[in-house]
């Protein structure tokens, strides 16, 4: 007897084969050791992993799932379910004496199905582990969890060091089948993420393999524990230095106060710690326009065939190429100028590169702020970076501010429509060496358009502050400034030279040095 995998034919022998009772037992195993994590205590939290298989595609590959409300570390591979890829139960455990409940598959089973569907998974892990629990009670008010400079960063995929690890927080609901609408906007609006924290409940976290997303789980209950051990010690985590939550900006005096310290002072005389945060633009405000115009864009658009014949083959070029192919193609339904079709992969390695190149000159020229063009952007600045072709140029009163801003526990943060990557990249190395440390986070398009208010209420939303204005966005776009203050921020427009001119009676503050903040 054969089952049909979605059009792809299983046998039933092979559902009671050696790869199926290798999982199985695999999984029972796998719930023991979580069990004494604390992770899948009191039949909470669950396990769900694909049968690993060269013979059969990865899209047709069974599932298997643990049942819900049953004791984790006594679970035996006969306990499995086995899931075709559309959900649909293959095969059942059998019902268990007294005071055993009638088996169950996983009240997690939409949630899973999410991650495989949306991110190809080749596990997902459900825990309940205290520290994915009390990390998301801190601030109830974020909708994230961020940290940095933490060595257990690089277990995570696509991660390293210097970066900063951001994850989603969704509200809890009564029964964890309701979350499934809120956990897929939340894979869908974090496309790096491989974690989603559901507040005052655990964590979901999925990887290619059943070991990678056990050494992923692992290593975010670690760099939960150690957020919450931070805070604790009155420590800020989510900074680059981990520096007090509480700072000295109390000792500022009177004289010589800037904008934000006489904005912030109480009648009777004392300074509030204004603002909470601030979000700085580049180009035309950390950076000179020149710098993005003259040397960025060129560099990128003159090794666009360089870069994608050389890394072709890697998973960062065929991701960009997958996410440019997709903008490609809504440009052609809308008819925007430049756009040319780009051949499928079976046309040749040759052919995909020259029409992406093509693609990718004409939405340099247009100077298009889209998130597939930025991504490829990063990555092909990123080796400019590495082979000492490019450096980063920051304005000289730059430096001195972050330092200042950074020794008043300011957290400072970028937005820019440049990629995440690109970002790093720029403050990583510049004409004063790296800055990343005086920088808690960065924004990117994946937030929304810079010009668009719904961009900095996601921010704020992101920071967890407790009203927007404790933000100070800084830039030198009238259209953002707007936007931004529309969404409640306090913004001040950066006047550097080359800057496009402002209208007149704008209202809004204006600078010429960040030593003026």
């Amino acid at each position: 007897m054969a089952v049909s995998l979605n059009g792809f034919q299983v046998s039933q022998a092979y559902l009671e084969g050696k790869a199926v009772k290798e999982t199985k037992a695999l999984m029972a195993e796998l719930c023991r050791q979580f069990y004494t994590l604390g992770w899948v205590s009191g039949t909470g939290g669950s396990i769900t992993v694909k049968v690993h298989d060269d013979s059969i595609p990865k899209p047709h590959q069974i599932i298997l799932m643990a049942p819900s409300g049953v004791q984790k570390e006594r679970m035996e591979p006969e306990d499995m379910y086995v899931l075709s890829q559309d959900a649909s139960v293959l095969s059942a455990p059998s019902p268990k004496p007294y005071p055993h409940k009638p088996p169950k598959c996983s009240d997690c089973s939409p949630l899973f199905m999410k991650a495989y569907q949306m991110r190809d998974a080749g596990a997902v892990y459900h825990s309940h582990g205290i520290e994915s629990c009390l990390v998301t009670m801190i601030n109830p008010l974020s909708k994230e969890f961020r940290i940095t400079h933490m060595e257990m960063i690089k277990g995570i995929k696509g991660h390293g060091y210097y970066d900063e690890l951001v994850i989603p927080i969704i509200e809890n609901t009564a029964y964890e089948y309701e979350l499934t609408d809120s956990f897929a906007k939340a894979i869908e609006a974090y496309p790096k993420t491989t974690a989603v924290l559901v507040r005052n409940h655990g964590v979901f976290v999925w990887g290619d393999s059943w070991i990678s997303a056990k050494t992923q789980t692992e290593c975010y209950h670690y760099l939960f524990d150690a957020a919450i051990k931070l805070h604790q010690m009155g420590l800020d985590w989510s900074t680059p230095d981990h520096g007090p939550i509480q700072s000295a900006r109390r000792g500022l005096r009177h004289a010589g106060e800037s904008i934000l310290s006489v904005k912030a002072r109480k009648s009777d005389g004392e300074i509030d710690p204004f603002p909470r945060c601030i979000v700085l633009d580049i180009e035309g405000t950390t950076t000179p326009i020149s710098f993005v115009s003259e040397v960025l864009f060129p560099y990128a658009r003159d090794n666009v065939g360089r870069h994608l014949s050389a890394t072709y083959d890697t998973l960062d070029t065929q991701n960009d190429i997958k996410l440019l192919r997709s903008q490609i193609q809504s440009d052609l339904e809308q008819g925007i100028a430049g756009a040319v079709p780009v051949p499928s992969v079976d046309a040749g390695k040759e052919e995909v590169v020259a029409a992406v190149v093509a693609n990718v000159d004409a939405m340099i020229k247009a100077d298009r702020k889209i998130t597939a063009l930025k991504e490829l952007q990063g990555h092909i600045w990123k080796t400019g970076y590495e082979n000492n072709e490019l450096e980063g140029i920051v304005f000289d009163d730059l430096p001195e501010a972050l330092e200042k801003w950074h020794a008043l526990g300011i957290k400072v943060y970028i937005y820019s429509s440049g990629s995440r990557l690109a970002q790093r990249l720029i403050f990583g190395k510049t004409n004063y060496g790296d800055l990343r440390k005086y920088l808690s986070g960065f924004f990117d398009t994946t937030v929304g358009n810079k010009k668009e208010t719904h961009s900095y209420v996601n921010i704020s939303e992101s920071l967890g502050v407790d009203k927007p204005s404790d933000i100070l966005f800084v830039t030198d776009i009238f259209q953002e400034a707007t936007a931004a203050k529309a969404a409640g921020l306090e913004v001040i427009i950066s006047i550097r030279p080359g800057n496009a001119p402002l209208p007149e009676n704008h209202e809004f503050k204006t600078i010429k040095s960040f030593s003026e903040i």
